[in-house]
Order: C-alpha cells, then structure tokens, then sequence
C-alpha cells in the first residue's frame, strides 16, 4: 500500500508562503470594508433601514460687535451658497432628510464652517460661523445642537453645545 503525498508537498516553500500572504491580504482587506462604516459617513456599511431623521440650521456669521448675521446675506464679496456648493449644506434653512443619518449631516456642517472661517481672508468683520442645528433622529423629540466653526487664522476649535448628536459630553 503507498501513501499519496499531498500535492503542496511538491511545492517550493516560497509558493506556499506567498498563497498564505495573499488570503491574510484578502481577509485583511475585508475586515477594513466592514470597519469603515464605524464613521459618521457610514461609508461601505450596511444598513437595512436607513435613518428617518430630519435636519435643519440656522448659519449666521458671529461679527466683532457681537451681532448673528444670516448668511443668506453676502459679506465681504462672499456669498455662502458659493462657498458650499454641498447639496443642502448650500441652502441650510429649512427642513430636511439627513440622507446619510445625522451624524454625517453634523459633520459635514462643521468641516463647512471651518472651511468657510477658514477660506474668507478679506473679511475682516466675522469672529466666527455658528450653526443652530435642530435635529429629529428618527422622528423622536427635537434637539438642538450648536456648532461654532475654528478661528480663522487656525484657532482652536469650539466647542459643541446642546443636547443629542454632535454634543460635547
């Protein structure tokens, strides 16, 4: 009686090590697909019901003298549908889906105002953008949420006041 020897036997040792790199690569890989979603933009994640919230801000520039100007109105040449051309992050005022859920919604408005307080250097006037976010996550109660865009000029970032998505613990 002979024995069959497996056919890796014949195989280099470098071949067999190369296939075991190649499937730790694909797990690899698919691990990372399945984490992205852990984000506030879900990217690649799976969700079988989609979140049912709604969204909506009230933007306005915050001057050195203290007043809350909307920015609907133009200031120093600078229009904010102009500046973020982002779907309704271009138009905050009324209310809307959160598409992707709150959490993205909340993150993209504030890398907007960061960016606007960053991008606008011939206004002299505005300290700081402010967003008053009234949110609805999954048609329960409405909350409120303020975001404060960073310095211009790299300043620290503010703080996140209110209660609910997006608030500072």
């Amino acid at each position: 009686m002979t024995t069959a020897r497996p056919p890796t036997a014949d195989r280099p040792p470098w071949r067999r090590i190369a296939a075991r790199a190649v499937i730790v690569g694909v797990l690899t890989v698919q691990v990372a697909v399945i984490l992205a979603g852990g984000g506030p933009h879900h990217v690649f994640a799976f969700r079988m019901f989609p979140e049912a919230s709604t969204w909506q801000a009230d933007v306005v520039r915050v001057t050195a003298d203290g007043r809350r100007v909307p920015v609907e109105e133009s200031w120093a040449g600078y229009r904010w549908s102009d500046l973020v051309t982002d779907g309704s992050l271009g138009t905050p005022r009324g209310e809307r889906h959160a598409d992707n859920g709150l959490d993205s919604v909340l993150d993209d408005l504030q890398r907007a105002l960061d960016w606007v307080a960053a991008s606008t250097p011939a206004d002299t006037e505005t300290v700081s953008y402010e967003a008053t976010v009234r949110v609805s996550r999954n048609g329960h109660d409405e909350e409120v949420v303020v975001l404060r865009s960073r310095r211009p000029g790299g300043g620290p970032a503010s703080s996140t006041e209110g209660t609910g998505p997006g608030a500072a613990p």
